[in-house]
């Protein structure tokens, strides 16, 4: 007997007829090892979304587990061929929407909304107190200063909404002074309008009228009347709880989410798009497939990784690795904490302060853990006296960095307070920036394609209005970055100032199988540390001169990285990513034993 399968196209498994050897490839390692002669047949199963529609019969999915897809084969029966199998979900069609950058009259519309909605909330709940309602990526939201609300409130919030879109009230911008328009919120008792007038800096005031019924503090800009909304592509989605300012110590706020469109069939489109969404979202699929999680007792934004997410970070941290050390990177391993005094060289303590953990004190000095591992790289760097024969000089590392964050902005694995950066960071001559830049595009992509991103947006950031480094190293640095991005020809967007203080960058957003763009990437020129730490090298007249730094992150956030993964392939990993790659089953009793001595043999199982 002979029976032959094919898992995918990195893995093929074989049984001859004699003592035999099982013989498998995955991620170029070969694993063979004797095995005894099953008398009928070998299951094998390997991650997919379905099961064979021919053979389910055979085996049915688990539907809180990986999902797999059975493959059977018998003297009797050849294996199914890879184009005869269902091979997952059909790829997602992706939906183009308009944004509020593309459409000035969506963003109008949804602006719009939160006031409409605010004003209906207002005048169904008299007592409640507004605060904030801005416009966001796909529709607005408001938060209330009042009692919990329910599904069945939003219901009737909406009705009154329809009737105010159906007055076609007219929106008037009015400017007023500080002194009217804090007059005019004392009188009317809105205690966090108090609050927001006092946090705007420029005047006059402007207010915002719909009809002669109700006001709030706002810059604009609107739809002209209520009636320019279409209250059929306008829904309410949901109600949560989110903290005043997002700070746990100041009130509990209900904050009402809604989303709006310029026609039903956008809205239709939407509500498609979030159901997939949803079906894909992370924190869901980590829980299902038992990958991460974040536990209460130990605090928020802290992530779990159990043992089947633990062999997908092993896998992204030696494809990491692997390709590093290919291209000439040596590794790093540094602490999580130190003195304090370092991060005031750094110039952490300056202008990062409020996103770092609180110091403490051990054997009378103050140590603090580290929200970036750059300093320690530079650390490195300065152990030894440098030539100008050394450069470039590559240095990485997958670093866990703690950053405090308020409970209410954490988000699954996105938003966490604890979390490992891809860091890499390369000390060169000037001449030389453009070569090392281009060379981190091309470790970019190879890393990124590796695990089934092709698509980008480059977005190209130069020097803001507060600086280090004078124009000319600026300019330099700048071009550099411009020319490698071309040699690549990759095409970006420049962002005239957004530039971080010390150096020129460039991200880079990836886009998943939903079209949704995720910052990923990052690569920075740095005028400042070298600086601050005062980091050296000798040139060809031995003379000491300051080495160029480059920041560079791929990855960005490992465990932010494998949120999208989830997500991306909806916890339908690539085979060789997938924790759970083969299984090998009994057919009858008969087989138990030669199957479990298979079984343990099996290193990726």
């Amino acid at each position: 007997m002979k029976c032959v399968g094919a898992l995918g196209k990195t893995m093929a498994l074989s049984l001859s007829s004699r003592p035999s050897l099982f013989t498998s490839s995955i991620r170029n390692t070969f694993y063979s090892f004797p095995i005894r002669q099953f008398s009928t047949s070998l299951f094998v199963l390997y991650p997919s979304k379905n099961c064979s529609s021919t053979r389910n019969k055979l085996l049915r999915c688990h539907s809180n587990s990986f999902s797999t897809h059975a493959v059977a084969t018998d003297s009797s029966e050849a294996p199914a061929a890879a184009d005869e199998r269902t091979n997952g979900d059909a790829p997602v069609e992706k939906i183009v929407l308009p944004t509020n950058e593309s459409s000035d009259t969506l963003l109008r519309v949804r602006h719009t909304c939160a006031h409409v909605m605010a004003m209906a909330v207002q005048k169904l709940y008299p007592n409640a107190k507004v605060t904030i309602g801005p416009w966001i990526e796909n529709g607005f939201y408001y938060d209330f200063d009042m009692e919990p609300l329910t599904d069945r409130d939003l219901k009737r919030i909406k009705k009154e909404m329809d009737r105010i879109i159906s007055r076609n009230l007219p929106l008037v911008r009015e400017e007023v002074s500080r002194d009217e328009a804090q007059r005019r919120i004392m009188a009317i008792n809105e205690p966090y309008k108090v609050e927001i007038l006092e946090s705007i800096k420029e005047e006059p005031i402007t207010i915002y009228h719909i009809g002669n019924e109700w006001w709030d503090l706002c810059a604009g800009p609107h739809v002209e009347t209520t009636g320019k909304i279409n209250k059929k592509a306008v829904e309410l989605e949901s109600v949560a709880g989110a903290y005043w300012r997002g700070d746990v110590k100041k009130p509990m706020l209900q904050r009402i989410y809604g989303t709006a469109w310029e026609n039903e069939d956008q809205l239709k489109a939407y509500l498609h798009f979030k159901e997939e969404a949803k079906r894909r979202d992370h924190r869901r699929l980590g829980q299902d497939l038992d990958l991460f999680s974040i536990q209460d007792e130990a605090g928020g934004g802290l992530v779990f990784w159990h043992p089947k997410g633990a062999i997908i970070r092993h896998i992204i941290e030696d494809t990491w690795k692997k390709i590093h050390m290919e291209r000439g990177y040596d590794l790093l391993y540094t602490p999580h904490v130190a003195k304090a005094d370092l991060w005031k060289i750094s110039g952490h303590l300056d202008f990062y302060k409020e996103n770092m953990f609180d110091q403490m004190e051990i054997e009378e000095e103050l140590y603090q853990l580290r929200p970036m591992n750059c300093p320690y790289h530079v650390l490195v760097y300065k152990r030894h006296l440098h030539s100008y024969r050394d450069f470039p000089i590559r240095v990485a590392e997958l670093g866990t960095v703690y950053r405090y964050e308020l409970s209410g902005s954490l988000h699954g694995l996105f938003r966490v307070r604890g979390f490992t950066q891809d860091d890499a960071h390369i000390f060169c001559l000037e001449d030389r920036i453009k070569d090392e830049i281009r060379g981190v595009l091309d470790l970019t992509e190879e890393i990124l394609q590796q695990f089934g991103f092709d698509k980008y947006e480059v977005n190209l950031s130069t020097r803001p209005e507060k600086a280090v480094g004078d124009d000319e190293i600026w300019e330099k640095a700048t071009s550099a970055l411009k020319d490698a991005l071309e040699d690549k020809g990759w095409s970006y967007q420049i962002d005239d100032g957004g530039g971080a203080f010390y150096g020129p960058k460039i991200d880079l957003k990836i886009e998943d199988a939903l079209g949704r763009k995720w910052q990923c990437s990052t690569i920075q020129v740095d005028f400042n540390l070298p600086q601050r730490f005062d980091i050296t090298y000798v040139d060809s007249n031995q003379e000491r001169k300051r080495p160029i730094m480059i920041h560079r992150a791929v990855l960005g956030s490992l465990e932010r990285f494998f949120g999208v993964l989830i997500e991306n392939y909806a916890g339908d990993f690539p085979l060789w990513l997938s924790p759970i790659q083969a299984r090998v089953l009994p057919v009858t009793d008969a087989q138990v034993i030669n199957t479990r001595l298979t079984y343990s043999c099996f290193p990726f199982t």
